[in-house]
C-alpha cells in the first residue's frame, strides 16, 4: 500500500500494540500522547484468547508471565472477613486467569518492545484534523503541525480526538454502575487471594494482591447516571467515601485510603456503541471505537486483536478504503459478542438489601461447594480455554 506514514493517537495498549505491528510492516509510525509521560496507572487486566495468541507472536508472553500480578484466585467473603467460597485461578468460576498482570507493567512492556523503532511524543496532542484526497493535515497543541496518510485514534471511551474527527459523541450504554479504582497499603487480612465483599445498597467492594507489595481496591456501586458526573477529585473523594461509610467489612480501611490516594480513578461504567470506526483516512480502535466494560473481560482482548488486525489489513490491503473495510467486517462481528452481558448482569450481583446480600451469598456458596465444583469439572472440564469459550473468540488471520 502507498500510504505509509501513520499518526498513531494514544500510548495505552491498543496504540503500542498497532505501533509494533505497523513498524514490523514496514510503515512509518509516530504515536502521540496526551499524558507527558506512559501512564502507568491501572488494576489488573488479563492476557488470554487473542491477546495471548499476539503476544506469543510478538515474542513477549515470557515477559508478561514474569510479571505475573501474583493473585491465586478469587474468594467471596461475608462481612466478618469468612470465605463463603473459593474459585481458584484454573477454575473456570475464577476471574483470575493465567496471565493476570497490572495494566501498567503491560503498557511499560508494549512501550519498550517499540520505542527504539517508533517515534514518541508524549505531552501533545491533536486539536484539528484536514483533509484531503491524498492526506490529512494535523494540527497540535503544542503547535507544531504534521502531514500524515492516515490517522488512528487509539484512544480511551472519552476520546476527544475521536469526538473531534466524527464530529460529536458516539452512543454509550450505561450500565447503571460507577467504579473507582486505588492502590492501597496491604495489611495482614491480605494474601495472594483476590476478595469479593458484597455490601447492602448495591455495593461491591474487592480487594487484589499486586506484585509490587499493594493491595488495589476497586468499589464499584448502583448509581443513576449523572449522579457523579464532573466532580472534581475531591469531591469524587467525599462522594465516594459518603457512599461506602458504615457499609461494613473493611469499608473503614478504604475510607482512609481514598482520603490519602493519589491514583485514585472514578467513572460511569459504560460500553460505546459506535456505528462506523472509519472517516475518510481516519479510524479508531480500541476502547474509543468499542468499549465493552471491565464487566465483560474482554478489554485486552478487544485492544491487543483490534490493533493486531488493522494493522495487518493496512499491510495485506492494495489502499485504506479496502484495509478500514476488512478491518470492521472482521472485528465487528467480534466486538458485537463481546458487548454482550448475560440477563440481568450486571444488577444481579449488585443486591441492594441485606436480604439480598444474604440470598447472593447462599448462591455463591452453592456454586463453590464441593458437588457443584464437581460437576462443572465433569461437563466443562474445569478448563478456562474449552471448546465453548473457544467458539466465542475470533479467529485471527495470519497476515505473514
Amino acid at each position: 500500500m502507498k500510504d505509509k506514514k501513520i499518526l498513531v493517537s494514544g500510548a495505552s495498549i491498543a496504540g503500542p500494540t498497532l505501533a509494533y505491528w505497523l513498524d514490523r510492516y514496514g510503515f512509518e509510525v509516530i504515536v502521540i500522547e496526551r499524558a507527558a509521560a506512559l501512564r502507568l496507572g491501572g488494576q489488573n487486566i488479563d492476557v488470554k484468547g487473542p491477546a495471548k495468541e499476539i503476544a506469543l507472536k510478538m515474542g513477549i508472553l515470557e515477559e508478561i508471565r514474569a510479571h505475573n500480578t501474583t493473585e491465586i484466585g478469587l474468594r467471596f467473603v461475608n462481612s466478618d472477613n469468612h470465605t463463603i467460597a473459593e474459585f481458584p485461578s484454573d477454575s473456570s468460576m475464577s476471574m483470575t486467569q493465567e496471565l493476570e498482570i497490572l495494566r501498567g507493567d503491560l503498557v511499560k512492556i508494549l512501550y519498550d518492545l517499540t520505542a527504539k523503532r517508533v517515534e514518541y511524543i508524549f505531552g501533545d496532542h491533536i486539536i484539528d484534523l484536514i483533509e484531503s484526497e491524498n492526506e490529512v493535515k494535523v494540527d497540535f497543541a503544542s503547535g507544531k503541525k504534521g502531514v500524515f496518510d492516515i490517522v488512528v485514534i487509539a484512544e480511551g471511551i472519552g476520546s476527544a480526538t475521536r469526538d473531534l474527527a466524527f464530529g460529536g459523541r458516539p452512543r454509550f450504554n450505561y450500565l447503571g454502575l460507577y467504579t473507582a479504582y486505588l492502590t492501597i497499603l496491604r495489611n495482614n487480612t491480605d494474601s495472594r487471594w483476590a476478595r469479593w465483599y458484597n455490601a447492602p445498597k448495591g455495593i461491591v467492594f474487592m480487594l487484589r494482591p499486586d506484585n509490587y507489595g499493594k493491595t488495589r481496591a476497586s468499589v464499584t456501586f448502583l448509581a443513576k447516571e449523572n449522579a457523579y458526573k464532573d466532580l472534581s477529585e475531591a469531591d469524587q473523594k467525599r462522594a465516594l467515601i459518603d457512599r461506602i461509610q458504615g457499609a461494613g467489612w473493611e469499608s473503614e480501611r478504604l475510607v482512609n485510603e481514598i482520603k490519602e490516594s493519589e491514583d485514585l480513578y472514578f467513572e460511569r461504567v459504560s460500553q460505546v456503541k459506535t456505528d462506523k470506526w472509519t472517516r475518510g483516512r481516519v479510524v479508531i480502535t480500541g476502547d474509543a471505537a468499542w468499549c465493552a466494560t471491565p464487566i465483560a473481560g474482554k478489554g485486552t482482548d478487544l485492544a491487543v486483536a483490534g490493533a493486531y488486525i488493522l494493522a495487518g489489513e493496512l499491510y495485506r490491503a492494495g489502499n485504506y478504503e479496502e484495509a478500514f473495510r476488512n478491518y470492521e467486517k472482521i472485528m465487528k462481528p467480534y466486538v458485537q459478542e463481546c458487548q454482550k452481558l448475560p440477563p440481568g448482569i450486571p444488577r444481579i450481583v449488585y443486591p441492594e438489601s441485606r436480604v439480598g446480600v444474604a440470598l447472593l451469598n447462599q448462591l455463591i456458596a452453592i456454586v463453590g461447594s464441593k458437588p457443584v465444583k464437581w460437576l462443572m469439572r465433569v461437563f466443562s472440564g474445569d478448563k478456562k480455554d474449552n471448546k465453548k469459550n473457544r467458539e466465542k473468540e475470533i479467529i485471527l488471520p495470519d497476515y505473514e
